[in-house]
C-alpha cells in the first residue's frame, strides 16, 4: 500500500484529503502541518507520494516542492489548488511539482490523480543500460481505443527520454503525465467524444463503474469502435518529439491555455492542457485540434 503525505496547515483539511486517500485512493496517509515537518518525515523514509497545499507558515507549498526536486527527485508531489493560489501553484508546477487539483474538485479528481502520477513514477528501468547507450530512436504505433495500451507506451517514453539523457528523474515523470494527458485526450475526447462532464456524472453515480460503461459502450458502437490513434515518436540526445493523432473531430484549439497562464488552473476540463504546456518546452496543435505534438529538450547541463 502506498504512503501518502498529507501539508496542510488546517487540520481541517488534513483530515478532509487524508480520508479522501484512505477511502479512494488505497494509500496509508501520514500528515504534516507545514513543509519543515513535511521534510523531517521525509528524511525517515518511506513516503511514496506528497499531497501538499500551497499557502501554509514557516515552509510554504513552493518552497517545499524546490526543497523535494534537489533532496528527493524520485518523490513526486501533488498540489491542493485554491482561489487566490493559482500564481503561485504555476510556479511550482514548473519547479517540479508532478500535478496539481483544484480544492473544489479534490473529492473527484485527487484519487486519480494520485493513481495515475504514482503508475508514472513506477515505471520498469529494467533496459535503462541498454538505452543509455543509444543515440537515437524512432517508433511508431497504431493503438485502438484500448485505455490498457497507456500505460505501457508511457513507460516506454519515459524509458527512452531518461536514458538518452534528455532529463533527470524529476522531468521524466512530468514527461511521462505530459504524455499521459495527450493520449488521455486522444482516447476520450477525441475518438470516444466523452466529454469531461460526462466522466464526472458518471464518477457521481451510484456506482463507479457508470464511468467505466460509459467508455465500454462508445468503444463497442459505430463510428466510434473503428477509430485509432497514432504515436509517432523521434528521440536523440537532444530532443524528444512525440506527435499523438487520433481520428474524432477535433476541437477549438484557441482555447488551448497559454503556458504560465494561472487562471488556466480552475478551468474547467483544462488540466490536462496545463500540464502539457507546463512539463513540455513546446505542445503543437494542428488546425483541426486532433493532432498534437510535445516536445521536450535537453536539459543544460549545470556549470
Amino acid at each position: 500500500m502506498p504512503i501518502a503525505l498529507v501539508v496542510d496547515d488546517s487540520a481541517v483539511d488534513r483530515t478532509v484529503t487524508g480520508g479522501i486517500l484512505e477511502k479512494t485512493a488505497g494509500c496509508e496517509v501520514e500528515y504534516a502541518s507545514n513543509g519543515k515537518e513535511a521534510l523531517a518525515r521525509i528524511r525517515k523514509g518511506s513516503i511514496d507520494i506528497v499531497v501538499t497545499d500551497l499557502q501554509m507558515p514557516e515552509m510554504d507549498g513552493l518552497n517545499l516542492v524546490q526543497a523535494i526536486r534537489l533532496q528527493y527527485e524520485d518523490l513526486p508531489v501533488i498540489l491542493i489548488t485554491g482561489k487566490g493560489s493559482e500564481e503561485l501553484a504555476t510556479e511550482a508546477l514548473e519547479q517540479g511539482a508532478a500535478s496539481y487539483v483544484p480544492k473544489s474538485q479534490q473529492a473527484d479528481i485527487l484519487p486519480e490523480t494520485v493513481a495515475d502520477v504514482l503508475a508514472v513514477c513506477r515505471a520498469d528501468r529494467s533496459y535503462s543500460s541498454l538505452i543509455e547507450s543509444m543515440t537515437r530512436n524512432e517508433f511508431s504505433f497504431v493503438l485502438s481505443n484500448d485505455p490498457a495500451l497507456i500505460n505501457p507506451l508511457v513507460d516506454l517514453v519515459q524509458q527512452m527520454v531518461f536514458g538518452l539523457g534528455l532529463c533527470d528523474a524529476v522531468e521524466r515523470v512530468r514527461v511521462g503525465i505530459a504524455v499521459e494527458q495527450a493520449l488521455l485526450n486522444a482516447l476520450y475526447r477525441g475518438n470516444l467524444r466523452i466529454t469531461s462532464e460526462q466522466m464526472q456524472k458518471a464518477r457521481q453515480g451510484a456506482d463507479e463503474e457508470d464511468a467505466i460503461d460509459i467508455v465500454k459502450q462508445r468503444r463497442s458502437i459505430s463510428p466510434y469502435s473503428e477509430r485509432k490513434i497514432e504515436v509517432d515518436v523521434k528521440i536523440t540526445t537532444n530532443e524528444a518529439r512525440i506527435k499523438i493523432s487520433d481520428e474524432g473531430g477535433g476541437f477549438d484549439t484557441s482555447r488551448v491555455p497559454a503556458a504560465g497562464d494561472p487562471s488556466a488552473l480552475e478551468r474547467e476540463g483544462g488540466r490536462g492542457l496545463v500540464l502539457m504546456r507546463t512539463f513540455m518546452d513546446e505542445v503543437i496543435f494542428n488546425d483541426q485540434g486532433n493532432e498534437v505534438t510535445l516536445v521536450k529538450r535537453a536539459q543544460a547541463t549545470p556549470a
